[in-house]
């Protein structure tokens, strides 16, 4: 039985009922505790708020469980040696997803120009069609990637860029 920490304590009220449900839906077992020695510690749930930053005393853990799909705050840790696994959940790519679509917009149409108008003056500047204004998405894993999908749904020609070689993208 596996002993877990949850080493974000200010999002603890959060996930306190929902992780272990999602966890038995799975079939794991085993305490998740906010507090552990470290030597105790079989897996740690981590976000780059928390107060753990040295990862040397965990000797036993397996693996270290982002709850943030950003990782370069932690990666560049030289502490941490367990493997690192970043969290992509659905609710996570769909709030991605709507607030760059809707930065990408408010460019686009040049909305600042019309928001900030100290004279409230009509500029009745037509912004080109989204299929003539092309978008780079830098990063195309799974955030990226659902981010390009959307916005090349609304005609914008998108090119991507990954660090690693992937299909139809830059790198």
């Amino acid at each position: 039985m596996p002993t877990i920490l949850f080493a974000a304590p200010s999002l603890w009220p959060e996930y306190q009922t929902a992780l272990p449900q999602a966890l038995a839906e799975v079939g794991v077992s085993g305490p998740i505790v906010t507090e552990a020695r470290p030597e105790e510690v079989d897996y740690i749930v981590y976000a780059p708020s928390s107060p753990l930053q040295d990862f040397t005393p965990y000797t036993r853990t397996k693996a270290v469980l982002s709850l943030w799909a950003g990782v370069e705050r932690v990666v560049g840790n030289p502490t941490l040696t367990q493997p690192l696994c970043r969290m992509v959940d659905p609710g996570l790519t769909e709030g991605m997803v709507e607030w760059v679509v809707g930065h990408t917009l408010r460019h686009h149409l040049g909305m600042d120009r019309h928001i900030v108008n100290p004279g409230h003056a009509w500029d009745p500047t037509c912004p080109p069609l989204a299929r003539e204004r092309p978008v780079a998405v830098l990063g195309m894993g799974a955030l990226g990637s659902a981010c390009a999908a959307a916005l090349r749904a609304l005609n914008f020609p998108v090119t991507g860029w990954s660090r690693s070689e992937k299909p139809g993208c830059l790198h």
